[in-house]
């Protein structure tokens, strides 16, 4: 009996080290979503290079190399991931304290983006601020500026969240002021994202039913109204409802058209990669907002479901880590990782709709894939503070323990 205690003795007290060591040893980051995130950025490189190949053939883009695009593009995730090592490196308390600021700074923006002769016009909109070495969109930033904005508004306003003077109406004043310059660009595609991520943080910070239920009505019944009084919405929607009309297959349905084209001669496992036709100048905007149909038609369903499953997987992450935070008394923290989890996975939806025939053509791109320099920066700097509060996290449970 004594030498069986005594070999049993250095187990037990081996068994506090070892599990000291493991904790000490797990990693500060999730490495998953670092696998995901990266899985969406090469996928999205290569679909760009694939999208935009055959852009120069046209007298549009004449000038630019074969590789414009992706060299730009691969630019820009070179960029964005130097600001998300740097966003990292942040503490939540202090974003936390500049909420106020950036929402500030982004209202100035879309100001500065509305003067003539400095916002940049590409058809119509006045979306762009030219910097030179690259044009930033004001209103990608301002969708971040939001998360942050709205999530330290409900931490702020937790006692008043049931009642509408003092709950809800200071924040609805602030989208409909962010709304009405996004309209004047004119972007309503930023407009309805940053309208849904302000309605789900309140939502997720527990506003009062009834109001939330309101705001509802009374989004729906603004965006009805924008259609109903702009002529080019209206037909915008009937040539939705109805693509290959003949009267809509060469106007206003003519990208979604040829977007379902290249859906079916996707089938199950595509043409192959780079054999995509409707790219071929038939499918404007190939590279940015309809990049999910290149990908349909070139890595057929099979391609398209792994995209969609993993944007399932990242915007169910974000939620987690998010409740994770709340869980640990860091409110603030967990409603900006769900209210990014939430951008991300509503913006994917939203381009998918579009893609597919869902929803009506919105000028969205499909977020961590399409070519767009400010989306991909703002982007990963999103994921960053969505990696920095799990490390915050597993760095507070391990102090616990």
């Amino acid at each position: 009996m004594l030498s069986s205690l005594r070999l049993r003795s250095p187990v037990r007290s081996a068994a506090p080290r070892a599990s000291a060591r493991l904790a000490s040893a797990a990693p500060g980051v999730d490495v998953a979503m670092l696998w995901v995130v990266g899985a969406l950025l090469i996928t999205g490189l290569v679909m760009v290079y694939s999208a935009s190949i055959a852009l120069p053939d046209s007298p549009r883009f004449a000038r630019y190399a074969p590789t414009h695009f992706l060299l730009r593009h691969a630019l820009a995730i070179c960029v964005g991931l130097l600001a998300a090592v740097v966003t990292f490196s942040v503490p939540m308390n202090r974003w936390q304290s500049w909420s106020k600021w950036l929402f500030l700074l982004g209202l100035v923006l879309l100001v500065i983006v509305l003067i003539p002769g400095v916002g940049k016009v590409v058809y119509g909109a006045r979306r762009w601020l030219s910097l030179y070495v690259f044009n930033l969109q004001p209103s990608e930033l301002m969708k971040l500026f939001v998360v942050l904005y709205a999530a330290d508004y409900t931490v702020r306003k937790q006692d008043h969240m049931q009642t509408f003077k003092k709950g809800f109406l200071p924040m609805g004043v602030a989208v409909a002021l962010v709304g009405l310059l996004l309209l004047l660009e004119p972007d309503m595609g930023a407009f309805v994202v940053i309208a849904g991520i302000a309605m789900g943080v309140l939502f997720l910070g527990g506003v009062s039913g009834r109001l939330f239920a309101g705001l509802v009505v009374i989004a729906g019944g603004t965006f009805a109204a924008l259609i109903a009084l702009s002529p080019w919405r209206r037909e915008r929607i009937f040539a939705y409802l109805d693509p290959f009309d003949e009267a809509n297959a060469l106007g206003k349905g003519y990208q979604l058209s040829h977007s379902l084209i290249a859906f079916g001669r996707g089938e199950f496992f595509g043409v192959g990669l780079g054999g995509s036709v409707e790219k071929l100048h038939y499918l404007p905007e190939a590279h940015t907002d309809f990049l999910l149909a290149v990908i349909g038609e070139e890595l057929g369903l099979v391609g398209v479901m792994a995209i969609i499953v993993a944007f399932f997987w990242l915007t169910r992450r974000a939620f987690e880590i998010g409740r994770q935070a709340i869980k640990l008394d860091r409110v603030y923290a967990g409603m900006v990782a769900k209210g990014i989890g939430l951008w991300i996975g509503f913006q994917a939806f939203i381009n998918m709709g579009v893609n597919t025939g869902l929803l009506p053509t919105k000028g969205l791109t499909l977020p961590l894939m399409s070519y767009g320099g400010t989306g991909i920066l703002v982007n990963l700097i999103a994921i960053a503070i969505v990696l920095r509060v799990d490390f915050e996290n597993r760095k507070l449970m391990r102090g616990a323990a």
